[in-house]
């Protein structure tokens, strides 16, 4: 149409000047290359998300990969303790650069903005979406092979904004044993699906503590269901982690790359299998 504004939005007509949908999706940097990328997701706090994104990120570095992580939970950021990360973040004016652990492992967090690592983040949802646009966007990652995304809990903005704009070759899904988590697992997987993000599998933390005299498994939260439920929806049931107190020291004490969970093992070799 002559007149056309290009405002198709507001415009009834079906011509063919109509501009289709855009996608939300965000691009990196012409500096930067990441292959592929993971979220790390849980339907509630305190599950042990983080501790799951670090031993995956701490299990590709050992088998000799580039790997990145990307701390998405904005307000409640724990990715820089666990790896013991104190400097601040620093830029060239045109990208910000990440910090890196021992390993080489590269990190961007939240708290690596901030003057005090104490200072809280009064931000809306907005402002913290575009963070992790920009954490993706701005940042360089250095030829990376695997990112992974520490997501904060819930099926929230930063889920949505995760889903919709970082190109996910799919997500881990971290559950206890507790009854009530089911529902959460439940509304986790239903999201990825109904956005098409591949469900590579579910991993069980605090499933059990071992005696350590006897070496009899207790299930401190009562038998595991997570069995039944990736039996109902098709996915993977990858680790069942034990209950270990010298690991939350480890992470404590920013020794995160030192923790060595022989059940985990399943988990990189799924990651390791995407194409």
């Amino acid at each position: 149409m002559a007149d056309c504004n290009h405002d198709c939005e507001h415009c009834e007509e079906n011509c063919d000047s109509r501009t289709s949908p855009q996608s939300l999706r965000v691009n990196l940097n012409e500096r930067s290359k990441v292959k592929h990328v993971i979220g790390v997701v849980s339907g509630k706090g305190g599950v042990g998300k983080s501790l799951v994104s670090s031993l995956t990120a701490v299990g590709l570095a050992n088998n000799g990969h580039q790997v990145a992580i990307l701390d998405a939970d904005i307000t409640g950021p724990s990715i820089p303790q666990a790896f013991g990360i104190k400097q601040k973040a620093m830029g060239d004016g045109e990208l910000i650069f990440p910090a890196r652990s021992e390993k080489g492992i590269q990190i961007i967090s939240a708290n690596m903005l901030l003057d005090n690592d104490e200072d809280p983040i009064l931000w809306r949802g907005t402002l913290i979406s575009n963070l992790v646009k920009q954490f993706f966007t701005d940042v360089f990652w250095d030829d990376v092979d695997y990112m992974i995304v520490d997501l904060p809990p819930g099926t929230g903005d930063v889920a949505l904004t995760v889903f919709q704009s970082l190109p996910l070759d799919g997500i881990i899904v971290v559950s206890t044993p507790q009854q009530l988590v089911e529902t959460i697992v439940k509304k986790a997987v239903n999201m990825a699906n109904q956005m098409n993000i591949p469900v590579l599998g579910l991993v069980e933390n605090m499933s059990y503590i071992t005696c350590p005299d006897c070496g009899k498994k207790i299930a401190l939260y009562g038998n595991s269901q997570l069995d039944v439920l990736a039996n109902k929806y098709n996915v993977p049931l990858l680790a069942r982690l034990p209950l270990v107190p010298e690991n939350a020291t480890l992470v404590d004490a920013g020794l995160a790359e030192n923790i060595n969970v022989e059940e985990f093992a399943p988990v990189i070799e799924a990651i390791e299998r995407i194409k």
